[in-house]
This record gives structure tokens, C-alpha cells and sequence, in this order.
């Protein structure tokens, strides 16, 4: 059956002999004219038109009322966790599947990783098990939430959409809410992603999203955060221009400041590759069903698929085998036959600087690693 998907992808993407790449950026509209356009105009760097017309274009995507460009999603996390009030020594609920841009970003405000099992059907952090598991450790004091067994502050919560796929996220966002937990969703996946007809990413505090040249729209490299709260929105852009107060002339700042400000030549990119987005979610969606009929046909292999409510933009299609044997006799095959396919990460906690993180019971995140392949979900030409 292997070969039989190996000549339906070749099929699909009308490549009979060449390598077929995991997922590739497309650009068929105005991204060399605008991009030439931000060269002319001599604004190249983090102020230009492109960046306030790529925030526009944000807020109108997925509802939120603010958006703040940024140089990755990696520095749109680590942003949001500042935002959040997120300090030294404090802990950040995460999934342990996930990338590690997540628990890096935890990991810059010197706080530590606390990890939470995912759903299967998701594989995006699990409400249920969070709650099972904060009434055991969790300890409400002066309307904070702590861990009772290391003490620390349980200071934010990162879910991530896992390959655009929307999780369970309202129930996530009303169990943050009952224990005082400020919520940040990793959109980096999952732009143009609805659950509930609610984009993913405005169900927190603050949400996040990644433009890197990989992801459904590019700038390549590129970052996003989004909020409904004004006060944030203006400390997330002063912080990311050096914090530097706003002057004619003169360079003064007024705490520490990052250098995470979207260049306008990104940004240009970035706006032509957005004005595509409904119509590169409707192609890819199309390719995830017809992946769906062709996995039919074949049980010991299924394809994951969005839950009830969810409107996933199929980032990157994803399919179960039975064991890691099988998984791996599969990324042998096809990648040798000039498919590209790979495996979903490694667990975060087994890592050798989150090893010693506090975590919950994993079984749903050990049981996906063995078994979770991502296979080709590039735009079709």
C-alpha cells in the first residue's frame, strides 16, 4: 500500500520523479511586486506601510482587535509570556508535544516547563487532564495559582493548535479562568484555524502565530501577536522596538527592550501571501479529503482529522500507524522514494534541558510520538 500512496502523492502534486517536499510556499499574487514596491520606498526595515497594512490584515483574519508584527513566532511567545507578567522562577503549563520554540521561549523569561498531557484526538493540550491534575497540585492564594509541591507560581498556560488542528480550546480557556491562569495560545500553526466559528488565537489573553517559510502563508521569517487587550497591544510594540519612547530626534528608553520588530520587506511578503489565505486553506483542505478517501481504503493507517466545531486549516496532514516499527518501516520508504514525510516531534520533557521539568501522567503524548507521521501538505499548483 505504501507504493500506492507514494504514486497518489505524485498524482496529486504532478510530480512523477522529482523530490516532493514536506510543505513548500507557494507565490502566485503580488508578493514580488510589493516586495519591490518596500525596496523602492527605501523603508525596509521595522517602520514601512507594509507592517501597519500586515496588522490590519491580522485583525481582520481572525477577529482579534490588535496585532503586533514581530520577527518570529519563537520572540511572539516569549513577548506574550513578559506580557503576561510571567517572571523568574515561575511555571508555564505546556504540552510536551509540541515544538521547541514553545518551552525555549518559557525558558528565556527564566521560568520553567510544567507539562500537561494532550487528547488524541487533538493532540493539543488536554483540559481534562489539566484538570485532573491541577486539583491535585494547584494551591489558590491571593487570587494566584500555585503548585503546591515546588512552591512556584503557575504563571501562564501554552496550548498549541498541533499542525493547525483547534483543540479543546474554549474548555481550556474557562479552566484557566477558574484558577487564575493567564492563557497564551501557539497559533504558530494554525492561521485561519476556527473552533466554534471563533479564530484560534483570541480565546486567551494574547495568541501567537508564526510566518516562517514553512507555514500556510510565509514572509519568511516572521511572527505575529494578537489581542483584545489595548494596554497590552501598546506594550507588546514598545517592547519590541528597544522600548524606545516615541521622539523626533532623541534615543531614550525606558526599560529593557528587545529587538523583535517585522521588517517592512517581510512585511510586504507577508501582506501579498495573506491575500491568498482563503484560497490556499480552501486547496489544502480539498488535499486533506481527498487523503481522507484514499486512507479508506487501508485500516492500519488513519488520518487525523479536526474534532466537532473545528475548522482546521490542515497546515501539515498527519497520520496514525499502528506501532513505532511501523512508523518507521513508513519515513524509510517514502523518504527514499523522494516523499518527504517525517515524525512528530520528540516529547519536550525527554530533552535534556526540560528532563527535570514537573509533568503530569504523559500516556496520550507518549503513545502519539510512536505513532504520529506527517505526510505532504503543500499548497497544489
Amino acid at each position: 500500500m505504501y507504493n500506492d500512496l507514494i504514486n497518489f502523492i505524485r498524482k496529486q502534486f504532478n510530480e512523477p520523479k522529482k523530490f516532493i517536499p514536506l510543505h513548500e510556499p507557494r507565490f502566485y499574487g503580488n508578493e514580488r511586486k510589493y516586495v519591490l514596491d518596500a525596496i523602492d520606498s527605501t523603508f525596509v526595515s521595522s517602520v514601512g506601510a507594509y507592517v501597519d497594512e500586515f496588522e490590519k490584515m491580522m485583525c481582520k483574519i481572525t477577529g482579534a482587535k490588535y496585532a503586533v508584527a514581530l520577527v518570529n513566532g519563537t520572540n511572539a511567545i516569549h513577548l506574550s509570556l513578559l506580557l503576561a507578567g510571567v517572571k523568574q522562577g515561575d511555571e508555564v503549563l505546556t504540552q510536551p508535544l509540541t515544538f521547541v520554540a514553545t518551552t525555549n521561549a518559557i525558558s528565556y523569561c527564566n521560568a520553567t516547563p510544567h507539562f500537561i498531557d494532550v487528547d488524541k484526538d487533538t493532540m493539543g493540550l488536554s483540559p481534562t487532564k489539566l484538570r485532573k491534575h491541577l486539583q491535585e497540585i494547584a494551591l489558590l492564594k491571593d487570587n494566584k495559582c500555585y503548585n503546591k509541591n515546588t512552591g512556584k507560581r503557575i504563571a501562564a498556560c501554552i496550548p498549541m493548535h498541533t499542525f493547525g488542528l483547534p483543540l479543546y480550546i474554549d474548555e481550556l480557556a474557562k479552566l484557566c479562568k477558574e484558577y487564575n491562569i493567564p492563557l497564551i495560545e501557539d497559533g504558530a500553526e494554525s492561521l485561519g484555524s476556527f473552533y466554534k466559528g471563533q479564530h484560534t488565537g483570541t480565546f486567551g489573553l494574547l495568541g501567537t502565530f508564526s510566518f516562517n517559510g514553512n507555514k500556510t502563508v510565509t514572509s519568511g521569517g516572521g511572527g505575529a501577536i494578537i489581542t483584545n487587550n489595548k494596554e497590552l497591544a501598546k506594550k507588546a510594540k514598545h517592547l519590541s522596538t528597544q522600548a524606545k519612547i516615541p521622539h523626533k530626534w532623541d534615543y531614550r528608553h525606558d526599560q529593557i527592550g528587545y529587538n523583535y520588530r517585522m521588517p517592512n520587506l517581510n512585511a510586504a511578503l507577508a501582506c501579498a501571501q495573506l491575500e491568498q489565505l482563503d484560497e490556499y486553506i480552501e486547496n489544502k483542505r480539498e488535499l486533506s479529503n481527498l487523503y481522507f478517501e484514499f486512507f479508506k481504503n487501508y485500516q492500519s493507517i488513519y488520518l487525523v482529522r479536526e474534532i466537532k466545531y473545528a475548522k482546521s486549516n490542515y497546515w501539515l496532514n498527519a497520520i496514525l500507524l499502528k506501532n513505532k516499527e511501523q512508523r518507521d518501516v513508513f519515513l524509510e520508504y517514502t523518504n527514499s522514494k523522494k516523499i518527504m514525510t517525517r515524525p512528530i516531534w520528540s516529547l519536550m520533557n525527554k530533552l535534556e534541558m526540560f528532563k527535570n521539568c514537573p509533568k503530569a501522567d504523559l500516556s496520550n503524548a507518549e503513545w502519539l510520538e510512536d505513532r504520529v507521521v506527517n505526510i505532504t501538505s503543500s499548497v497544489r499548483k
